[in-house]
């Protein structure tokens, strides 16, 4: 989510009195035909490990989104102030990490709230973009996310770095992103720090950039707010096709996440059908209705895009429910 990034070589020079003079000779622009992808990172900012982070992105020419917990930004208002000078995009991540969807709104509102005021007060500027914990959301978090001007971003790609990636798998995840989506990654494992260079290099040899998350759609777009993200609106002429592809995203003891993603069409209805005793317990990035029994769920696109997700209550029934495609 960089404007064209230019890929800058720097040589310094070392005048009296210790002043270092920087010239730096621009080269190629970066192509950008292939769109432009979200980096996000969570749970920062840490002592042990953002400046690490921030050096390795911005050597590698690469923005990114930094969603950070509030209390850590409290405590670390320099690293805050280091991920924006570094041009880096911040985000709440809520104040303490918990489960928002087993709080009450009153709750909800305090832990956004006082993560608001924490960056404002390191930034100068409130955040636009949340990131629910675990990615979790229901109506209520909704409504305090509208009340404070907060677009909810989850994400597109798992990299699994919290669950004990490689950096090898890690780069993997990364290069399964397409125009205009998500990863999901972390602040503080140095697996992740060290998978920063072959991101790099993949989105490169992709024609591909890194970009801001737009406020309006929670869909990466470059990092002036502009250029698109995903094809025409319309609907393909003749009907077209509709291809539903399920992806894992993250899972607990009781419930698990999956995210799905359409192609061929911008006009798609995906039913998504549970199998008994399972249940759907939060859904976003979509619109959804439901038939009598409740085990048959039927999305429509919201305007966030092509890609949206849910979260199953399996209660004991690990089996991914049936999702199918047409075009709306």
């Amino acid at each position: 989510m960089i404007r064209k990034l230019l890929v800058l070589g720097a040589a310094c020079t070392l005048a009296a009195g210790l002043v270092l003079t920087w010239t730096t000779t621009p080269s190629k622009a970066a192509d950008c035909s292939g769109g432009y992808v979200g980096l996000t990172y969570d749970d920062g900012p840490n002592p042990a490990t953002t400046s690490n982070l921030l050096n390795a992105l911005t050597s590698n020419g690469l923005r990114a989104t930094m969603f950070n917990v509030g209390q850590n930004a409290q405590n670390n208002q320099a690293l805050v102030r280091a991920q924006q000078n570094a041009g880096m995009w911040i985000g709440n991540h809520s104040w303490t990490h918990p489960h928002l969807t087993q709080l009450g709104a009153a709750q909800i509102q305090s832990e956004l709230q006082r993560t608001q005021q924490a960056i404002q007060q390191a930034t100068d500027a409130a955040p636009k973009l949340f990131r629910p914990p675990y990615g979790e959301t229901n109506a209520t978090l909704r409504s305090v996310e509208q009340q404070l001007g907060l677009t909810e971003v989850i994400w597109d790609v798992d990299s699994q770095d919290w669950n004990g990636a490689s950096t090898a798998q890690i780069v993997q995840a990364a290069g399964r992103l397409q125009n205009g989506q998500v990863i999901l990654m972390h602040d503080n494992y140095a697996t992740t720090i060290a998978a920063v260079p072959q991101i790099a290099a993949n989105l490169r040899a992709r024609n591909m950039c890194a970009g801001m998350i737009s406020p309006a759609t929670g869909r990466a777009v470059a990092p002036d707010g502009t250029g698109p993200t995903t094809p025409p609106s319309s609907p393909p002429p003749g009907g077209g096709t509709c291809t539903a592809t399920v992806s894992a995203g993250q899972q607990w003891s009781d419930r698990f996440n999956l995210s799905v993603t359409v192609s061929g069409t911008n006009s798609w209805i995906v039913t998504v059908t549970v199998r008994s005793p399972q249940k759907i317990i939060a859904t976003w990035n979509g619109t959804p209705t439901w038939d009598g029994t409740g085990n048959v769920m039927t999305m429509r696109p919201n305007g966030s895009g092509n890609t949206f997700g849910f979260t199953v209550q399996h209660n004991g029934n690990w089996t991914w429910p049936s999702v199918s495609c047409r075009v709306g």
